[in-house]
């Protein structure tokens, strides 16, 4: 290799660049779950058992549920707060299903704005009544949404939550979130699985959800309380030994997760929808707002704590450090492992094979620029948040794609402040970080773009037809602007 070569960027350091860093109830195809709000809301004493959203499973290829978007009353560190919640929940339930099911959810608005709905990386239309962001349920009405998955649609982590423009980081730092299972084809042993929703609040004198200034849209807003399953810092217990399945949800604002598990061994399934090549340890996970982990925990004899360490995602404007809050070590959870040894589980399956997009025809290449600035915005008055020099305009499409082509986009950040950047219906492939090659196949779909830096990927525009957005995940400033039309025809 020549001094002027570079060297494929490593499996690690893509991981640690695009977004993660390594140092039930069956129901019959006509059944209906109707979880109203309810008073009794979430108990999140410190040192709780750790619980879990309620699950609502597919059978027969087939789901129906009924989401309540209202407001319920919980007890939330050490005060009666007022939250926004699904069927009473925080989270809302937890959606169990299959590739090839077809998946009914009535939303009903018991909010006093508007709100939609948007099922966060399934691979799914966005046309008509499926993940359809341009719906818009006023206060009071419904909406039945119908959605239909592929045969083919990868297992994993997914969730969903509000997606109305300029509504989102409100209703979803209010509490509007739940997770997604699609299921594996073969199950992957362990003595138990666990939803691990990690959201971030803060809460005024009176328990209201508080607000936040244009100062804290501009950095991005970071809650005083950091939850697990709307929970604070509550305890998990298992044997020695023992092998459980995690799947972490990042449905925080704004905040980066640096995740760490001290004494336990963590193994890597995969993020958002991708799978690794190969089952490793690893020491820390670093989760952008939107990212999810599947990962397998072994427990170790002792007592260890779930912290999030500090992450600095950079400066806003030169004005404020945007990662302020998050420059702080928090404990989430304590994980208690004692009792007699249990037999170890056999090894693990083979994961399946990932699509390479290096090897496939690249029909149009683009560059999304990020970019930050003073001037009108919604939401914080001074904020103009743009992808391209352009703010958000619905009824504006900003980038028409081929159906079936591929193309690979340059995501460039010109900002002191990390961008982590979705694009709806269509994962991602992570080729090139900063102009060096990723020698790793590595799906996402919300891939982390640092300060000042750039990201190349590439996209199979396959299967669907129509209008849906690509924005910053940082939510207020998806909010303020930073989110494009995209239209496959």
């Amino acid at each position: 290799m020549t001094p002027t070569q570079k060297a494929p960027v490593s499996r690690r350091r893509v991981l640690m660049a695009g977004g993660l860093g390594v140092a039930a109830t069956a129901i019959g195809a006509t059944a209906v779950w109707q979880l109203w709000p309810t008073d009794a809301g979430t108990n999140s004493a410190v040192g709780s058992a750790l619980a879990q959203p309620e699950e609502l499973v597919s059978s027969s290829g087939e789901l129906t549920v009924q989401l309540v978007a209202a407001p319920v009353r919980v007890h939330l560190a050490g005060k009666e707060a007022s939250v926004f919640g699904y069927n009473g929940g925080l989270p809302g339930p937890t959606l169990r299903i299959r590739a090839g099911d077809r998946v009914r959810v009535r939303l009903q608005n018991g909010l006093e704005e508007p709100s939609n709905l948007h099922v966060h990386g399934l691979h799914i239309s966005p046309e008509g009544n499926s993940d359809n962001i341009f719906v818009r349920v006023e206060s009071g009405d419904s909406f039945e949404y119908d959605y239909q998955l592929p045969d083919n649609h990868p297992p994993g982590v997914y969730w969903y939550h509000p997606h109305h423009h300029g509504f989102v980081a409100n209703q979803v730092f209010g509490g509007h979130y739940g997770a997604i299972i699609v299921e594996d084809p073969e199950p992957i042993a362990s003595a138990r699985e666990r939803m691990l929703v990690i959201s971030d609040i803060t809460l005024a004198a009176d328990g209201q959800v508080a607000g936040a200034s244009g100062m804290e849209r501009m950095a991005g807003r970071e809650g005083d309380l950091v939850l697990v399953n709307g929970q604070l810092h509550p305890r998990l217990t298992a044997r020695t030994r023992e092998r459980e399945r995690w799947r972490i949800v990042n449905a925080c604002t704004s905040r980066y997760l640096r995740l760490r598990l001290a004494g336990q061994v963590m193994q890597m399934l995969g993020i958002d929808s991708g799978r690794f090549e190969t089952i490793d340890e690893v020491t820390e996970i670093v989760l952008a707002p939107g990212n999810r982990a599947d990962i397998l925990v072994t427990a170790h004899a002792g007592t260890s704590v779930l912290r999030a360490l500090a992450y600095d995602r950079g400066a806003s404007g030169g004005m404020m450090r945007g990662s302020a809050p998050s420059g702080q070590t928090i404990s989430l959870a304590t994980l208690v492992v004692a009792g007699s040894a249990v037999t170890a589980l056999g090894i693990l399956p083979i994961q399946p094979e990932q699509r390479d997009l290096r090897l496939a025809p690249v029909t149009a290449r683009r560059e999304l620029a990020f970019n930050m600035g003073m001037g009108s915005g919604m939401n914080g008055g001074m904020m103009r948040a743009t992808i391209n020099g352009r703010v958000f305009d619905g009824n504006r499409v900003d980038t028409t794609v081929a159906s079936g082509s591929v193309e690979e986009w340059t995501l460039t950040n010109g900002g002191n402040m990390a961008h982590p950047f979705h694009l709806h219906v269509w994962p991602m492939q992570i080729v090139e970080l900063d102009g060096q090659a990723v020698s790793a196949t590595q799906w996402q779909d919300v891939v982390h773009v640092p300060p000042r830096g750039q990201v190349r990927v590439r996209i199979a525009f396959e299967d669907f037809n129509g209008r849906t957005v690509y924005h910053c995940h940082i939510l207020d400033h998806e909010d303020a602007g930073m989110m494009g039309v995209i239209e496959a025809r």
